[in-house]
């Protein structure tokens, strides 16, 4: 079995000269990881990475497409959204948080071509490509991004070192959520940024939020230990999602993620939680039925989690650990482990991304069942990948099973039963 360092390498895709914190999809081909140094005056920088990914048939390549650097401010949260005409980006920069507008430009690579004899050495003809897909895959296109920043609203209030601890765009583009240090969770219209509703129910720092795909819900978390579900569009509290660990042991909620039930028009909800004190208590991967504020699945570790993503279709969801660095794949439906990377990372996993699922047969997801992405602290990026796991045709399986019904019935005759 290779050592872990050897995973590290056949996993890494890049590296950045400043330590990570969010990572987001803005293509099915490209990714953008944020990050830095902070305001203290230490050289590293802060800012955005925006990589192209492909695959050569043997392991997955990332392509810097460019760098935005945002000053003294360091990006410690991100979320990205597009109708197909626009791409919006808002990070988290301290208190603030800021809107880009993301300009997307296809460069088309001439491809050159000899004419003539040999005597004419030299004289070429130049093709150019005339198609616009943004996820093309065809060697004649590139794309390039500029961010350019363009409304900014503060978010958080707190007297003393305010701070925007995340912020989600919700499935329709219409609305997004905030929370930071002050615990206040905040509703605004986008992308005017019209603050709609401020929900006050934590008394410290709200640590994540999510929407849900379908309900009128949104999910928050907060070092308070309470696990609230919103009704976004009233502005109003549904209940709070609690448990008891047999052991008497307060546990935090660390992250929480929204996950849709295949075909059904209802959602999951995943959340990662972590023992308060004690290092020697397990740590949990939960799954809740959230319409009726149910706990259904859970799975153990024996060290903190640190982050959580759940793959746009609902199949797949990965976890991050605080203290080995590892990366781990379940099946979302029944918890089952189908991936362990130990050691992905040498520092803690600050965020996951799968790559999203599309129809197009030359996407590079479909190389593979599921891929995550995975960053950390330790200046990485890395990719984790879930070959398309063997199974039996249907056609062979009923094959096999009327052979063996066929040898029974002999079987029975020679035995005269």
């Amino acid at each position: 079995m290779p050592s872990a360092a050897r995973r590290r390498r056949d996993g890494l895709l890049a590296r950045v000269n400043f330590p990570l914190y969010t990572v987001q999809m803005l293509t099915s081909r490209h990714v953008l990881v944020g990050g830095g140094g902070g305001s203290s005056k230490t050289g590293v920088a802060n800012g955005f990475e925006i990589f192209e990914l492909s695959h050569d048939g043997n392991k997955f390549i990332a392509e810097e497409v460019i760098r935005h650097e945002t000053g003294s401010n360091v990006v410690m949260n991100c979320c990205t959204y597009s109708d197909k005409k626009h791409l919006h980006l808002v990070a988290g920069q301290e208190s603030h948080c800021q809107l880009y507008k993301v300009q997307t430009k296809i460069h088309s690579n001439e491809v050159i071509e000899e004419i003539g004899d040999s005597s004419h050495e030299g004289l070429r003809q130049r093709k150019k490509s005339t198609q616009n897909n943004l996820d093309s895959n065809k060697n004649d296109r590139k794309l390039s991004f500029t961010l350019h920043p363009f409304d900014s609203v503060q978010t958080d209030f707190l007297e003393k070192e305010p701070l925007q601890r995340v912020v989600k765009i919700n499935h329709t583009g219409s609305l997004i959520a905030t929370g930071g240090t002050e615990g206040v969770v905040r509703i605004w219209q986008f992308p005017s940024l019209k603050l709609l509703h401020t929900l006050k129910a934590h008394s410290q720092e709200v640590d994540d939020v999510d929407f849900s795909p379908y309900e009128n819900y949104l999910v928050s978390v907060a070092k308070d230990g309470f696990a609230i579900l919103w009704d976004y569009n009233l502005g109003k509290e549904i209940g709070r999602l609690t448990w008891k660990h047999s052991d008497d042991v307060k546990y935090l909620y660390k992250r929480c993620r929204f996950g849709k039930v295949e075909d059904e028009n209802v959602s999951t909800l995943f959340m990662i939680t972590n023992p308060l004190h004690s290092s020697k208590q397990n740590s949990y991967l939960q799954k809740w039925i959230p319409s009726q504020q149910l706990l259904t699945r859970s799975v153990s570790f024996d060290e903190s989690l640190s982050a959580l993503a759940v793959r746009d279709d609902g199949r797949f969801v990965a976890v991050g650990t605080m203290f080995s660095g590892s990366v781990y794949i379940y099946i979302a439906f029944s918890l089952q482990k189908v991936l362990h990377i130990p050691g992905a990372h040498s520092m803690f996993i600050t965020g996951l991304q799968f790559l999203p699922v599309t129809m197009d047969s030359h996407s590079i997801s479909s190389t593979s069942e599921a891929a995550v992405l995975s960053i950390s602290v330790d200046n990485q990026v890395c990719i984790h990948s879930l070959p398309y796991r063997k199974t039996i045709p249907l056609w062979f399986a009923l094959i096999i099973l009327f052979v063996m019904i066929i040898l029974s019935f002999m079987f029975c005759a020679y035995l005269g039963i």
